[in-house]
């Protein structure tokens, strides 16, 4: 068994040479393969939607009202079969305050299909709800009112405010827009954690360092968006997990690295390419505007 496994990941290391190889002597084979790739994995950077909102209440250590939006994410997989767990996110609790009053925010994520067919069964969708708030409590060490209610609203507070809190976004697209007028922006490695409650540990993945800037034309007009990112010790593209949407990338790197951004403006997903330097350990990503 231990051969035949040295035996596949001789036959996997071959391959990947070989595709990086292909990068340099046959740019437009290796431009194809990579579109097809970032056709595939395009659903990775959906974003997540808001689905429905529950109200209930934080008993301890405070008593407090609290909403959890339950929202639907491509990202999360779906469970392996009926009898395996439920993968959910938890997203980090946000006090807001309005006049008076002051509540808390959580929001929790689900594959599409898990709360789309929780839909068409109210136990189901009961099931989900306090798997929800079950994890809530563990995670956080809060014990929450076993009654709730369904609002009218789908979601608490904006939806920005909530894809910021379960991407992990670090800064506003506006913002972005606005510094990329004014030039380059670039990052310093930051810490970036996703947790998946319920069902696994995630491992720590630190953002790497990268810059980020848009080319133009002789008259200033803008053309594409390149990001440069810096991954130390990694010495093939093959370790390189690549997703590119109309509006943001996500880059995942052999459980090493993960870098996500909001692009400034929308790009042309069928024309972006990507390519690795060895040499200097550098993934280079051209994003044509759309």
């Amino acid at each position: 068994m231990e051969s035949s496994s040295k035996g596949l990941l001789t036959q996997v290391t071959q391959f990947w040479n070989l595709l990086d190889d292909l990068a340099e002597s046959n740019p437009e084979s290796y431009k194809k393969f990579i579109e097809q790739q970032l056709k595939e994995g395009k659903q990775l950077c959906a974003t997540p939607e808001p689905q429905l909102c529950l109200q209930t209440r934080i008993l301890k250590p405070k008593e407090k009202v609290l909403f959890i939006n339950l929202c639907q994410w491509k990202r999360i997989p779906a469970p392996q079969s009926a009898t395996h767990p439920v993968p959910l996110k938890v997203g980090t609790p946000e006090d807001i305050s309005e006049t008076s009053d002051v509540y808390t925010v959580i929001d929790v994520a689900y594959n599409p299909d898990v709360l789309q067919a929780a839909e068409k069964d109210q136990v189901k969708k009961d099931q989900l709800i306090r798997m929800a708030m079950k994890c809530i409590e563990e995670q956080f060490q809060f014990t929450l009112s076993h009654s709730y209610s369904i609002t009218k609203f789908r979601i608490k507070g904006s939806i920005q405010r909530m894809k910021q809190n379960l991407m992990g976004i670090q800064a506003d697209p506006t913002d972005l827009r606005e510094k990329m007028r004014k030039g380059e922006v670039s990052s310093k490695a930051r810490c970036l954690i996703e947790e998946i409650s319920s069902t696994e540990t995630q491992v720590e993945m630190k953002e790497p360092a990268y810059e980020l800037k848009t080319v133009a034309d002789q008259n200033d007009k803008p053309l594409e968006i390149e990001i440069k990112v810096e991954l130390p010790g990694i010495n093939s593209i093959s370790l390189c997990d690549l997703s590119v949407s109309e509006d943001d990338l996500l880059i995942e790197v052999s459980e090493k690295y993960r870098l996500h951004l909001n692009l400034p403006e929308f790009v042309d997903t069928e024309m972006t390419t990507a390519k690795f330097i060895k040499e200097k350990a550098t993934l280079i990503v051209t994003m044509p505007l759309a």
